[in-house]
């Protein structure tokens, strides 16, 4: 069967249009629901998390009909963010955890993210299975065996007390200016509230979410408001969530971005020094700079590669036993502490570092030189194949054969979005230019052609 509702990371789309719709959702809970209830003995329990979007109320009735209507029991945590489904899910024996987030997208999205009894996200496999279910159609249970759905007040909290424990015993925070950008998403209140119990001076923005306002001109993926407050208020660094909090992004005290690959290098040659990174490896996307793998094989450790997602970073560390992982996006995997992403609990051990070793935010987030990457996205309308077009695969061709023993190009359609995403690294930045730019246009121009 074709998988025609999974994405990279569970569904997603546009709120209200196949597949995120409130009728889908009801499905997809009743599918997934019919699916652990028969993979599970005893009493069923399934957690649901959300982010801040106006959507998150719809999506949550609709899963929580579904879910009950085949006689799991939901328990409801509310604004959360994505990892502390991820950590509840096990710790309430619950058989599913659920997160309805679009993560850094806009508001108008949603998606729906599941986790196994383990705490870890659904594998293929199983998504393909709840996939046949939702072809099948609902099987609802008998009247006397249908589910309750009950509001959980503290699962906030418990997580914030998981967070704050992964920092060193005994080390504080006390001297450490901090901005946080939330995002308007999940984390807006967890962030601020566990720096400033670790005894940090807090500078929160980001923290008023309406609805519609979430990773709007904020958060990670627009770090550049966050970067002036840092400058502005003379702070020490600058932590930028996405709406999920699943990623991070760092700003020094310069107002200079750092992402995703500086900050695993920094913390791949901490944990190797003190003999904790098993294998000797850290495990990172195709999308991560060459310089970090340089950096690392500088000093005896291996970079080993997977494809787009923060997911297949985690299988890979799962199959082979690695503790450490992420994405240049700001997707940082702590096995040893989460079952996910966590950017909140990455920017502890960043921040742990800073008082550690008395550096600025400047030095630790300038851990290796990278080479000259160059990404830009193309989007398409919905049917649409572009990759497939021949003047697109000619220039395709073209480029490899001109970055050949000079860099690489990575050309991939986004698994959560109607982007097309252009990437190439090379030393000489003319050609790194002209290679992507000659592809982005030959794609711009193949869409502008079917809908002519």
């Amino acid at each position: 069967m074709d998988r025609n509702l999974f994405g990279t990371d569970g569904v997603r789309g546009i709120a209200n249009a196949f597949p995120m719709t409130a009728e889908m959702a009801l499905m997809l809970g009743a599918a997934v629901g019919r699916h652990f209830r028969r993979e599970h003995q005893g009493v069923h329990r399934v957690v649901i998390g959300k982010d801040t979007r106006l959507s998150g109320y719809m999506f949550e009735n609709a899963l929580t009909a579904g879910l009950t209507s085949t006689g799991m029991n939901v328990l409801l945590l509310g604004p959360v963010p994505t990892p502390a489904v991820g950590l509840l899910t096990p710790s309430m024996r619950a058989d599913l955890g659920i997160m309805i987030s679009a993560s850094h997208n806009p508001a108008q999205d949603n998606g729906i993210k599941f986790f196994g009894p383990d705490g870890f996200k659904l594998s293929d496999a199983v998504e393909a299975r709840i996939e046949a279910l939702v072809d099948e159609g609902p099987r609802p249970a008998r009247p006397e065996n249908i589910g309750r759905a009950k509001r959980i007040d503290d699962g906030r909290f418990r997580y914030q007390e998981r967070v704050k424990s992964t920092l060193p015993k005994g080390l504080r925070l006390d001297k450490l200016k901090v901005v946080v950008d939330c995002a308007n998403g999940a984390a807006y209140k967890t962030a601020p509230e566990v720096l400033w119990e670790l005894g940090a001076e807090v500078i929160p923005i980001g923290v008023a979410p309406d609805g519609m306002n979430i990773n709007a001109d904020c958060g990670s993926t627009k770090p550049r408001i966050a970067a002036e407050t840092v400058v502005a208020h003379g702070a020490h660094v600058g932590i930028c969530l996405d709406g999920d909090a699943d990623r991070i992004i760092l700003i020094d005290e310069t107002g200079r971005i750092a992402d995703g690959d500086q900050i695993m290098a920094l913390m791949a040659d901490r944990w190797a020094s003190e003999a904790r990174l098993q294998g000797d490896t850290l495990v990172a996307t195709v999308m991560s700079n060459l310089g970090l793998e340089r950096y690392l094989a500088a000093r005896g450790l291996h970079l080993e590669r997977t494809q787009v997602g923060d997911r297949y970073v985690v299988e890979t560390m799962r199959r082979k036993g690695f503790n450490l992982g992420g994405e240049q996006s700001g997707h940082i995997v702590m096995t040893d502490y989460a079952t996910t992403g966590d950017g909140l609990m990455a920017g502890m051990q960043f921040l742990a570092e800073m008082v550690r070793s008395g550096k600025p935010a400047s030095e630790l987030t300038r851990i290796f030189e990278t080479v000259p990457q160059m990404l830009k996205n193309v989007r398409f309308a919905a049917g649409e194949t572009p990759l497939d077009a021949p003047p697109v695969q000619a220039a395709i061709a073209q480029a490899e054969a001109e970055l050949e023993g000079k860099g690489r190009l990575l050309i991939r359609k986004s698994g959560t979005e109607p982007l097309i995403r252009v990437m190439a690294e090379c030393e000489d930045e003319g050609l790194l230019a002209t290679v992507v730019d000659g592809i982005v246009a030959e794609v711009e121009a193949v869409s502008t052609a079917a809908n002519a």
